[in-house]
């Protein structure tokens, strides 16, 4: 229990219950003329008993999940069938389409991508067995007022815009009541669908449980939900068992939240909006001091939280100023003594809408700010770890399911699993065990629509029939029509066709041609296949880079990201050579250490990888790793191979395809990071019949000039081979 200083807990629940209560039917009556519809109702019964008959009568039924507005908006679709279970076939982000990071705008583009592939198959949109949304709209207009009710007066600034500026609360929930209509219009169907409003918190536990490695057996699997905010609260827990969720606990809170703690924190000591500010800052934590005895913040932030029974966490209201003013005045005095007063919202610097890179000034890295990120990840890990034990000491239960926003904090994640161990287990709990963790590579609201459609089909009692395998459900795969148009008009680059990986002898060349370009310490970008679902890059949207050369880091970091310093460099890596370099957890390990796939796990180092590849180690001894296997990616596993032939280690560096963007969709879109990065050696873009195109630039920044590196490549493999110098067909 805490005994820290303070006050935890709302001036007024009763006031704000109220509120709720009077303000609940009406919302719900406005969603029901529209036919939009809770769970709960007959609505959703109906649905779950019309999706049980299909299936039984053998048919495959598709359920749609999409999240109209808000932060990452977007459209997902999944196929259910006795034979395969829930199958995804995409998750659409509408930031990917419209290049706008975090778009809270309706995913019309998105929407459009799903005619596609509707068309595709055969199936005609009033086939579509359920249409999902990723938040109930009708509870959390009424569940927004009972939190600011419960502050009143003071709470009185929540209803200016700059209170939550990503997230445009009351104009969202008031457009989601147009949906039906705009689907109606959009697929040309002859009513106002029947539209689901699934609850947030659920569909991601729904999404994370389900595709997790756990979901397959009978075991108790405990599910911590962690974001900013949802419809009924910030925190909630859940227990899944045989493919089912059951929820055992919601904080019905939005202000005591953990997210929106480290989103304030980082952001207002960081500089950065929301959104964009917490991996910055959680990047910084390696440089400063991570010891609780001596880090200079740390006990004043610790009293930032009261550490209740059950696993409870409740915010102190003596330093939060948040559920009186959001982020427009986030801090009392008393905490801005302490830490230092917030950056304000119209100095900070927005990472993902900048105009000239090139021109960016980062702030000063100093060590008081470092010191200040160590400590607010400290107290981010110990709310997390109080969550955690209170979850396994009453569920036995040894399985982990981390998500929401949250659990892309790839550090924690790794803490997780050093301390719940088997020596934590034995000392606790008197038995043999140790704590298994998975996050997916969607945890974030990216994932939401996705996580409809999967809480409607678990409804309905389907479940996945293996663990999620790969993150490429993003868009559709370039076309070679596509690539070629995109780089013929672009009249500042030169192009040559290397060969075609569709062929077992075209993927081994190419991929060869890669690993040399790299060796020789250039930067290329990566386009093919469909792009990864979720914030991190895994292979198919990448920048790489020699992981054996430290100056890689500054590089990317100063001359093709435009990043500030303190960022690190992640390594993708062999299933076969991980554990070489990678000191890999047995809490990770289960499906073949699926848990290391997606980029959201951190690990320690082994002393072989600071001699061999010390691009890809952080300041503090650790990678945020992902592990490519060749069943996932043959492409970039067999470039990877060619690595450890050329620099031998089967490791690269792997950072987004973007610059001052979201991660790249679209041919035209690759280009244009390309060009924004000067100093990017090569683009290589692979369209969907294999064709692999190298692109570079006429006249370069870069230390290396692509075109000049290829047919060094070329002259070199005439020698190794002994035949005579081939000229790589032209793309023209």
């Amino acid at each position: 229990m805490s005994t820290t200083f303070g006050v935890s807990g709302a001036k007024f629940p009763w006031l704000g219950r109220l509120v709720q209560n009077l303000t609940l039917p009406y919302y719900l009556w406005r969603c029901r003329i529209r036919n939009l519809h809770p769970v709960g109702t007959a609505a959703e019964r109906e649905t779950v008993a019309n999706i049980q008959s299909r299936i039984a009568a053998g048919e495959t039924c598709y359920v749609v999940g999409m999240t109209p507005a808000g932060h990452n908006t977007g459209v997902a679709l999944i196929a259910l069938s006795q034979a395969r279970g829930i199958e995804i076939i995409a998750n659409d982000e509408e930031e990917r389409l419209t290049g706008d990071k975090h778009c809270d705008q309706y995913p019309e583009q998105s929407l459009e991508l799903l005619k596609r592939r509707l068309a595709q198959r055969g199936i005609r949109p009033e086939q579509i067995a359920a249409w999902c949304l990723g938040w109930d709209y009708g509870h959390i207009g009424p569940f927004a007022f009972k939190n600011v009710f419960e502050e009143w007066p003071t709470s009185w600034l929540l209803i200016n815009p700059n209170a939550s500026p990503r997230w445009r609360f009351w104009p969202n929930v008031i457009f989601t009541r147009t949906v039906t209509r705009r689907l109606q219009q959009q697929f040309g169907l002859p009513a106002l669908p029947k539209v689901l409003m699934m609850p947030h918190h659920e569909n991601h536990a729904a999404l994370s449980y389900g595709a997790s490695p756990f979901a397959q057996d009978g075991e108790k699997t405990i599910v911590l939900v962690v974001d900013g905010w949802g419809d009924d609260g910030a925190i909630s827990f859940f227990l899944g068992e045989q493919g089912k969720l059951t929820k055992l606990y919601s904080n019905d809170s939005l202000m005591d939240s953990l997210g929106a703690y480290y989103s304030v924190i980082s952001s207002t000591q960081g500089g950065w909006t929301t959104l964009s500010s917490e991996g910055r800052y959680m990047g910084a934590v390696a440089w400063g001091d991570q010891n609780r005895l001596t880090n200079p913040f740390y006990k004043q932030l610790r009293q930032i939280f009261h550490f209740e029974s059950d696993g409870r966490l409740l915010i102190n209201r003596k330093l939060c100023n948040w559920q009186n003013a959001g982020e427009f005045r986030p801090y009392t005095r008393q905490l801005s003594k302490m830490i230092g007063p917030p950056v304000p919202l119209d100095k900070m610097w927005n990472p993902d809408a900048v105009l000239n890179v090139a021109d960016v000034a980062h702030s000063q890295i100093t060590q008081r700010r470092v010191d200040l990120a160590a400590a607010t990840q400290l107290v981010f890990e110990d709310a997390v770890f109080h969550m955690v034990d209170h979850l396994i000491r009453t569920t036995g239960s040894s399985r982990l399911v981390f998500t929401g926003g949250t659990a892309l904090n790839a550090l924690a994640n790794m803490e997780l699993l050093e301390r719940y161990n088997e020596a934590w287990y034995e000392r606790n709990l008197n038995r043999r065990d140790r704590l298994h963790l998975w996050v997916p590579p969607v945890p974030g609201d990216a994932g939401i629509p996705l996580g409809a459609a999967f809480n409607i089909a678990m409804r309905a009692g389907l479940r996945t029939q293996q663990p999620l395998q790969h993150a490429y459900y993003c868009g559709v795969e370039p076309t070679r029509d596509e690539i070629v148009t995109a780089i013929e008009n672009d009249k500042v680059v030169r192009h040559e066709l290397l060969g075609n990986i569709s062929e077992p002898a075209g993927l081994e060349l190419v991929a060869d041609q890669l690993a040399y370009i790299i060796a020789h310490d250039g930067a290329v970008g990566l386009y093919h296949g469909s792009a990864e679902t979720g914030p991190r890059a895994l292979g198919h949207r990448s920048i790489l880079a020699n992981p054996c050369n430290p100056a890689s880091l500054e590089n990317i970091n100063r001359l093709v990201k435009f990043r500030e310093p303190i960022r690190p460099l992640a390594p993708m890596v062999t299933d076969t050579d991980a554990a070489k370099y990678f000191v890999l957890s047995p809490g990770a390990a289960d499906d073949d250490y699926n848990a290391y796939r997606y980029m959201v796990m951190t690990t320690h180092v082994h002393p072989v990888a600071h001699e061999t590849i010390p691009a890809v180690i952080h300041k503090d001894g650790t990678a945020r790793i992902q592990i490519v296997r060749e069943a996932d990616s043959p492409f970039v596993y067999a470039y990877l191979k060619a690595m450890g032939r050329r620099v031998g280690a089967e490791v690269s560096v792997n950072t987004s395809l973007n610059v001052g963007s979201p991660i790249v969709q679209t041919p035209q879109q690759a280009l244009e990071a390309f060009q924004r990065a000067k100093a990017m050696t090569a683009l290589l873009m692979i369209a969907d019949t294999g064709e692999a195109y190298l692109v570079w630039h006429t006249s370069t920044e870069s230390p290396r000039d692509g075109g000049e590196l290829l047919h060094q490549w070329l002259d070199d493999h005439a020698k190794e081979t002994g035949r005579s110098r081939m000229a790589t067909p032209p793309l023209s």
